[in-house]
């Protein structure tokens, strides 16, 4: 971390030009109803209406059950592991396996029938948190209490990480360091702590091709993952929600980690052909011992909260519904400790 249906501009059938990882695992659901061709088409004129992307995860859904749909299962050969936005659709396609074509048809036309009540409802309340302050595109930053709050606020994109949100969050880290805050705390904004990468960061391509872009993707990445380790101060992550990726591998740099127990902890790197960062190759084999981080790091094994606090890696879980007010108490409190 993830269309023919226009994902890029109007999600119809033509081919995507952005989506974002993580590779959306699709369970859709058989159905007595069938959707009519004529239901089926008027959903893909609907998408083209929507005002508000929906998040390049739901774009991977609308790709697979139009193709599903319209071509039964997944009849292409499987990307390169390099060409990851091309092995996303195939992965999300792929992973319909024979589901009927008038069950994908039905399902396509609920879930675009879904996005449609859902942007009719966001039009009318805009979360707070969307309102961004001056100087923060990717961002909240907030400060109250002795306590410097970083929030991601992507939220329709699953608060994925473009090369923008990298370059924010180095500098929100560089003044909260400065600041008079005792703790900061990184947190994100909606139903999802953060998806991980933004594929869009690869479809960037320098002049100086590929090769260029690696390299200055290795400086981006070795300059973010060192704003971590020498950050000051106690640093806190929040997971508000599900976690994938450098969201995940960044936690063994933190020095607490508390988690709703509706998150998850999902590092796929090598269903990707990607290798493991943030340096979990070194941290986690000390936090949760080496097989323990090989299940995870290397075969992809998805942690829930209480798995996660159990290996160590997530210092408490706390019930969805009092994950905030309990957390916040705690933290109000650390501020009050001598800052030294």
């Amino acid at each position: 971390a993830y269309v023919a249906a226009g994902l890029a501009r109007r999600w119809g059938p033509s081919p995507m030009q952005v989506i974002t990882f993580p590779v959306a695992q699709l369970h859709m659901r058989l159905t007595a109803m069938r959707a009519s061709q004529k239901d089926f088409e008027n959903a893909m004129n609907q998408v083209k209406l929507l005002q508000k992307d929906p998040g390049n995860e739901v774009k991977l859904k609308l790709y697979a059950l139009y193709k599903q749909a319209t071509e039964g299962p997944c009849n292409m050969p499987k990307p390169g592991v390099f060409d990851l936005i091309n092995k996303a659709k195939w992965d999300a396609w792929n992973a319909l396996g024979s589901l009927p074509k008038e069950t994908a048809r039905q399902n396509y036309v609920d879930l675009v029938s879904s996005l449609s009540s859902s942007s009719k409802s966001s039009n009318q309340v805009e979360p707070r948190a969307d309102r961004k302050p001056p100087g923060y595109e990717t961002l909240v930053v907030t400060s109250e209490d002795g306590i410097t709050k970083i929030m991601l606020n992507r939220p329709t994109k699953k608060n994925a990480m473009n090369t923008q949100m990298y370059h924010e969050i180095m500098l929100a880290l560089e003044a909260a360091s400065k600041d008079d805050s005792s703790i900061t705390v990184l947190t994100g904004n909606g139903d999802y702590y953060s998806s991980g990468n933004d594929l869009t960061n690869f479809t960037d391509i320098p002049s100086g091709g590929a090769e260029e872009k690696a390299k200055n993707s290795a400086i981006l990445l070795r300059n973010f993952v060192g704003c971590f380790i020498d950050f000051p101060k106690p640093l806190i992550a929040m997971v508000n929600g599900p976690a994938v990726g450098i969201s995940v591998t960044t936690l063994g740099l933190f020095d607490a980690v508390y988690a709703t127990d509706r998150a998850t902890f999902h590092t796929p790197f090598s269903h990707l052909g990607q290798s493991p960062e943030g340096c979990s190759s070194y941290t986690f084999p000390k936090i949760m011992s080496s097989s323990k981080a090989t299940e995870m790091l290397i075969f992809g094994k998805k942690l829930t909260a209480r798995e996660a606090c159990a290996q160590g890696l997530v210092t408490e879980v706390f019930p969805d519904s009092t994950f905030q007010k309990e957390v916040w108490t705690r933290l109000k409190a650390y501020a009050k400790l001598p800052p030294n």
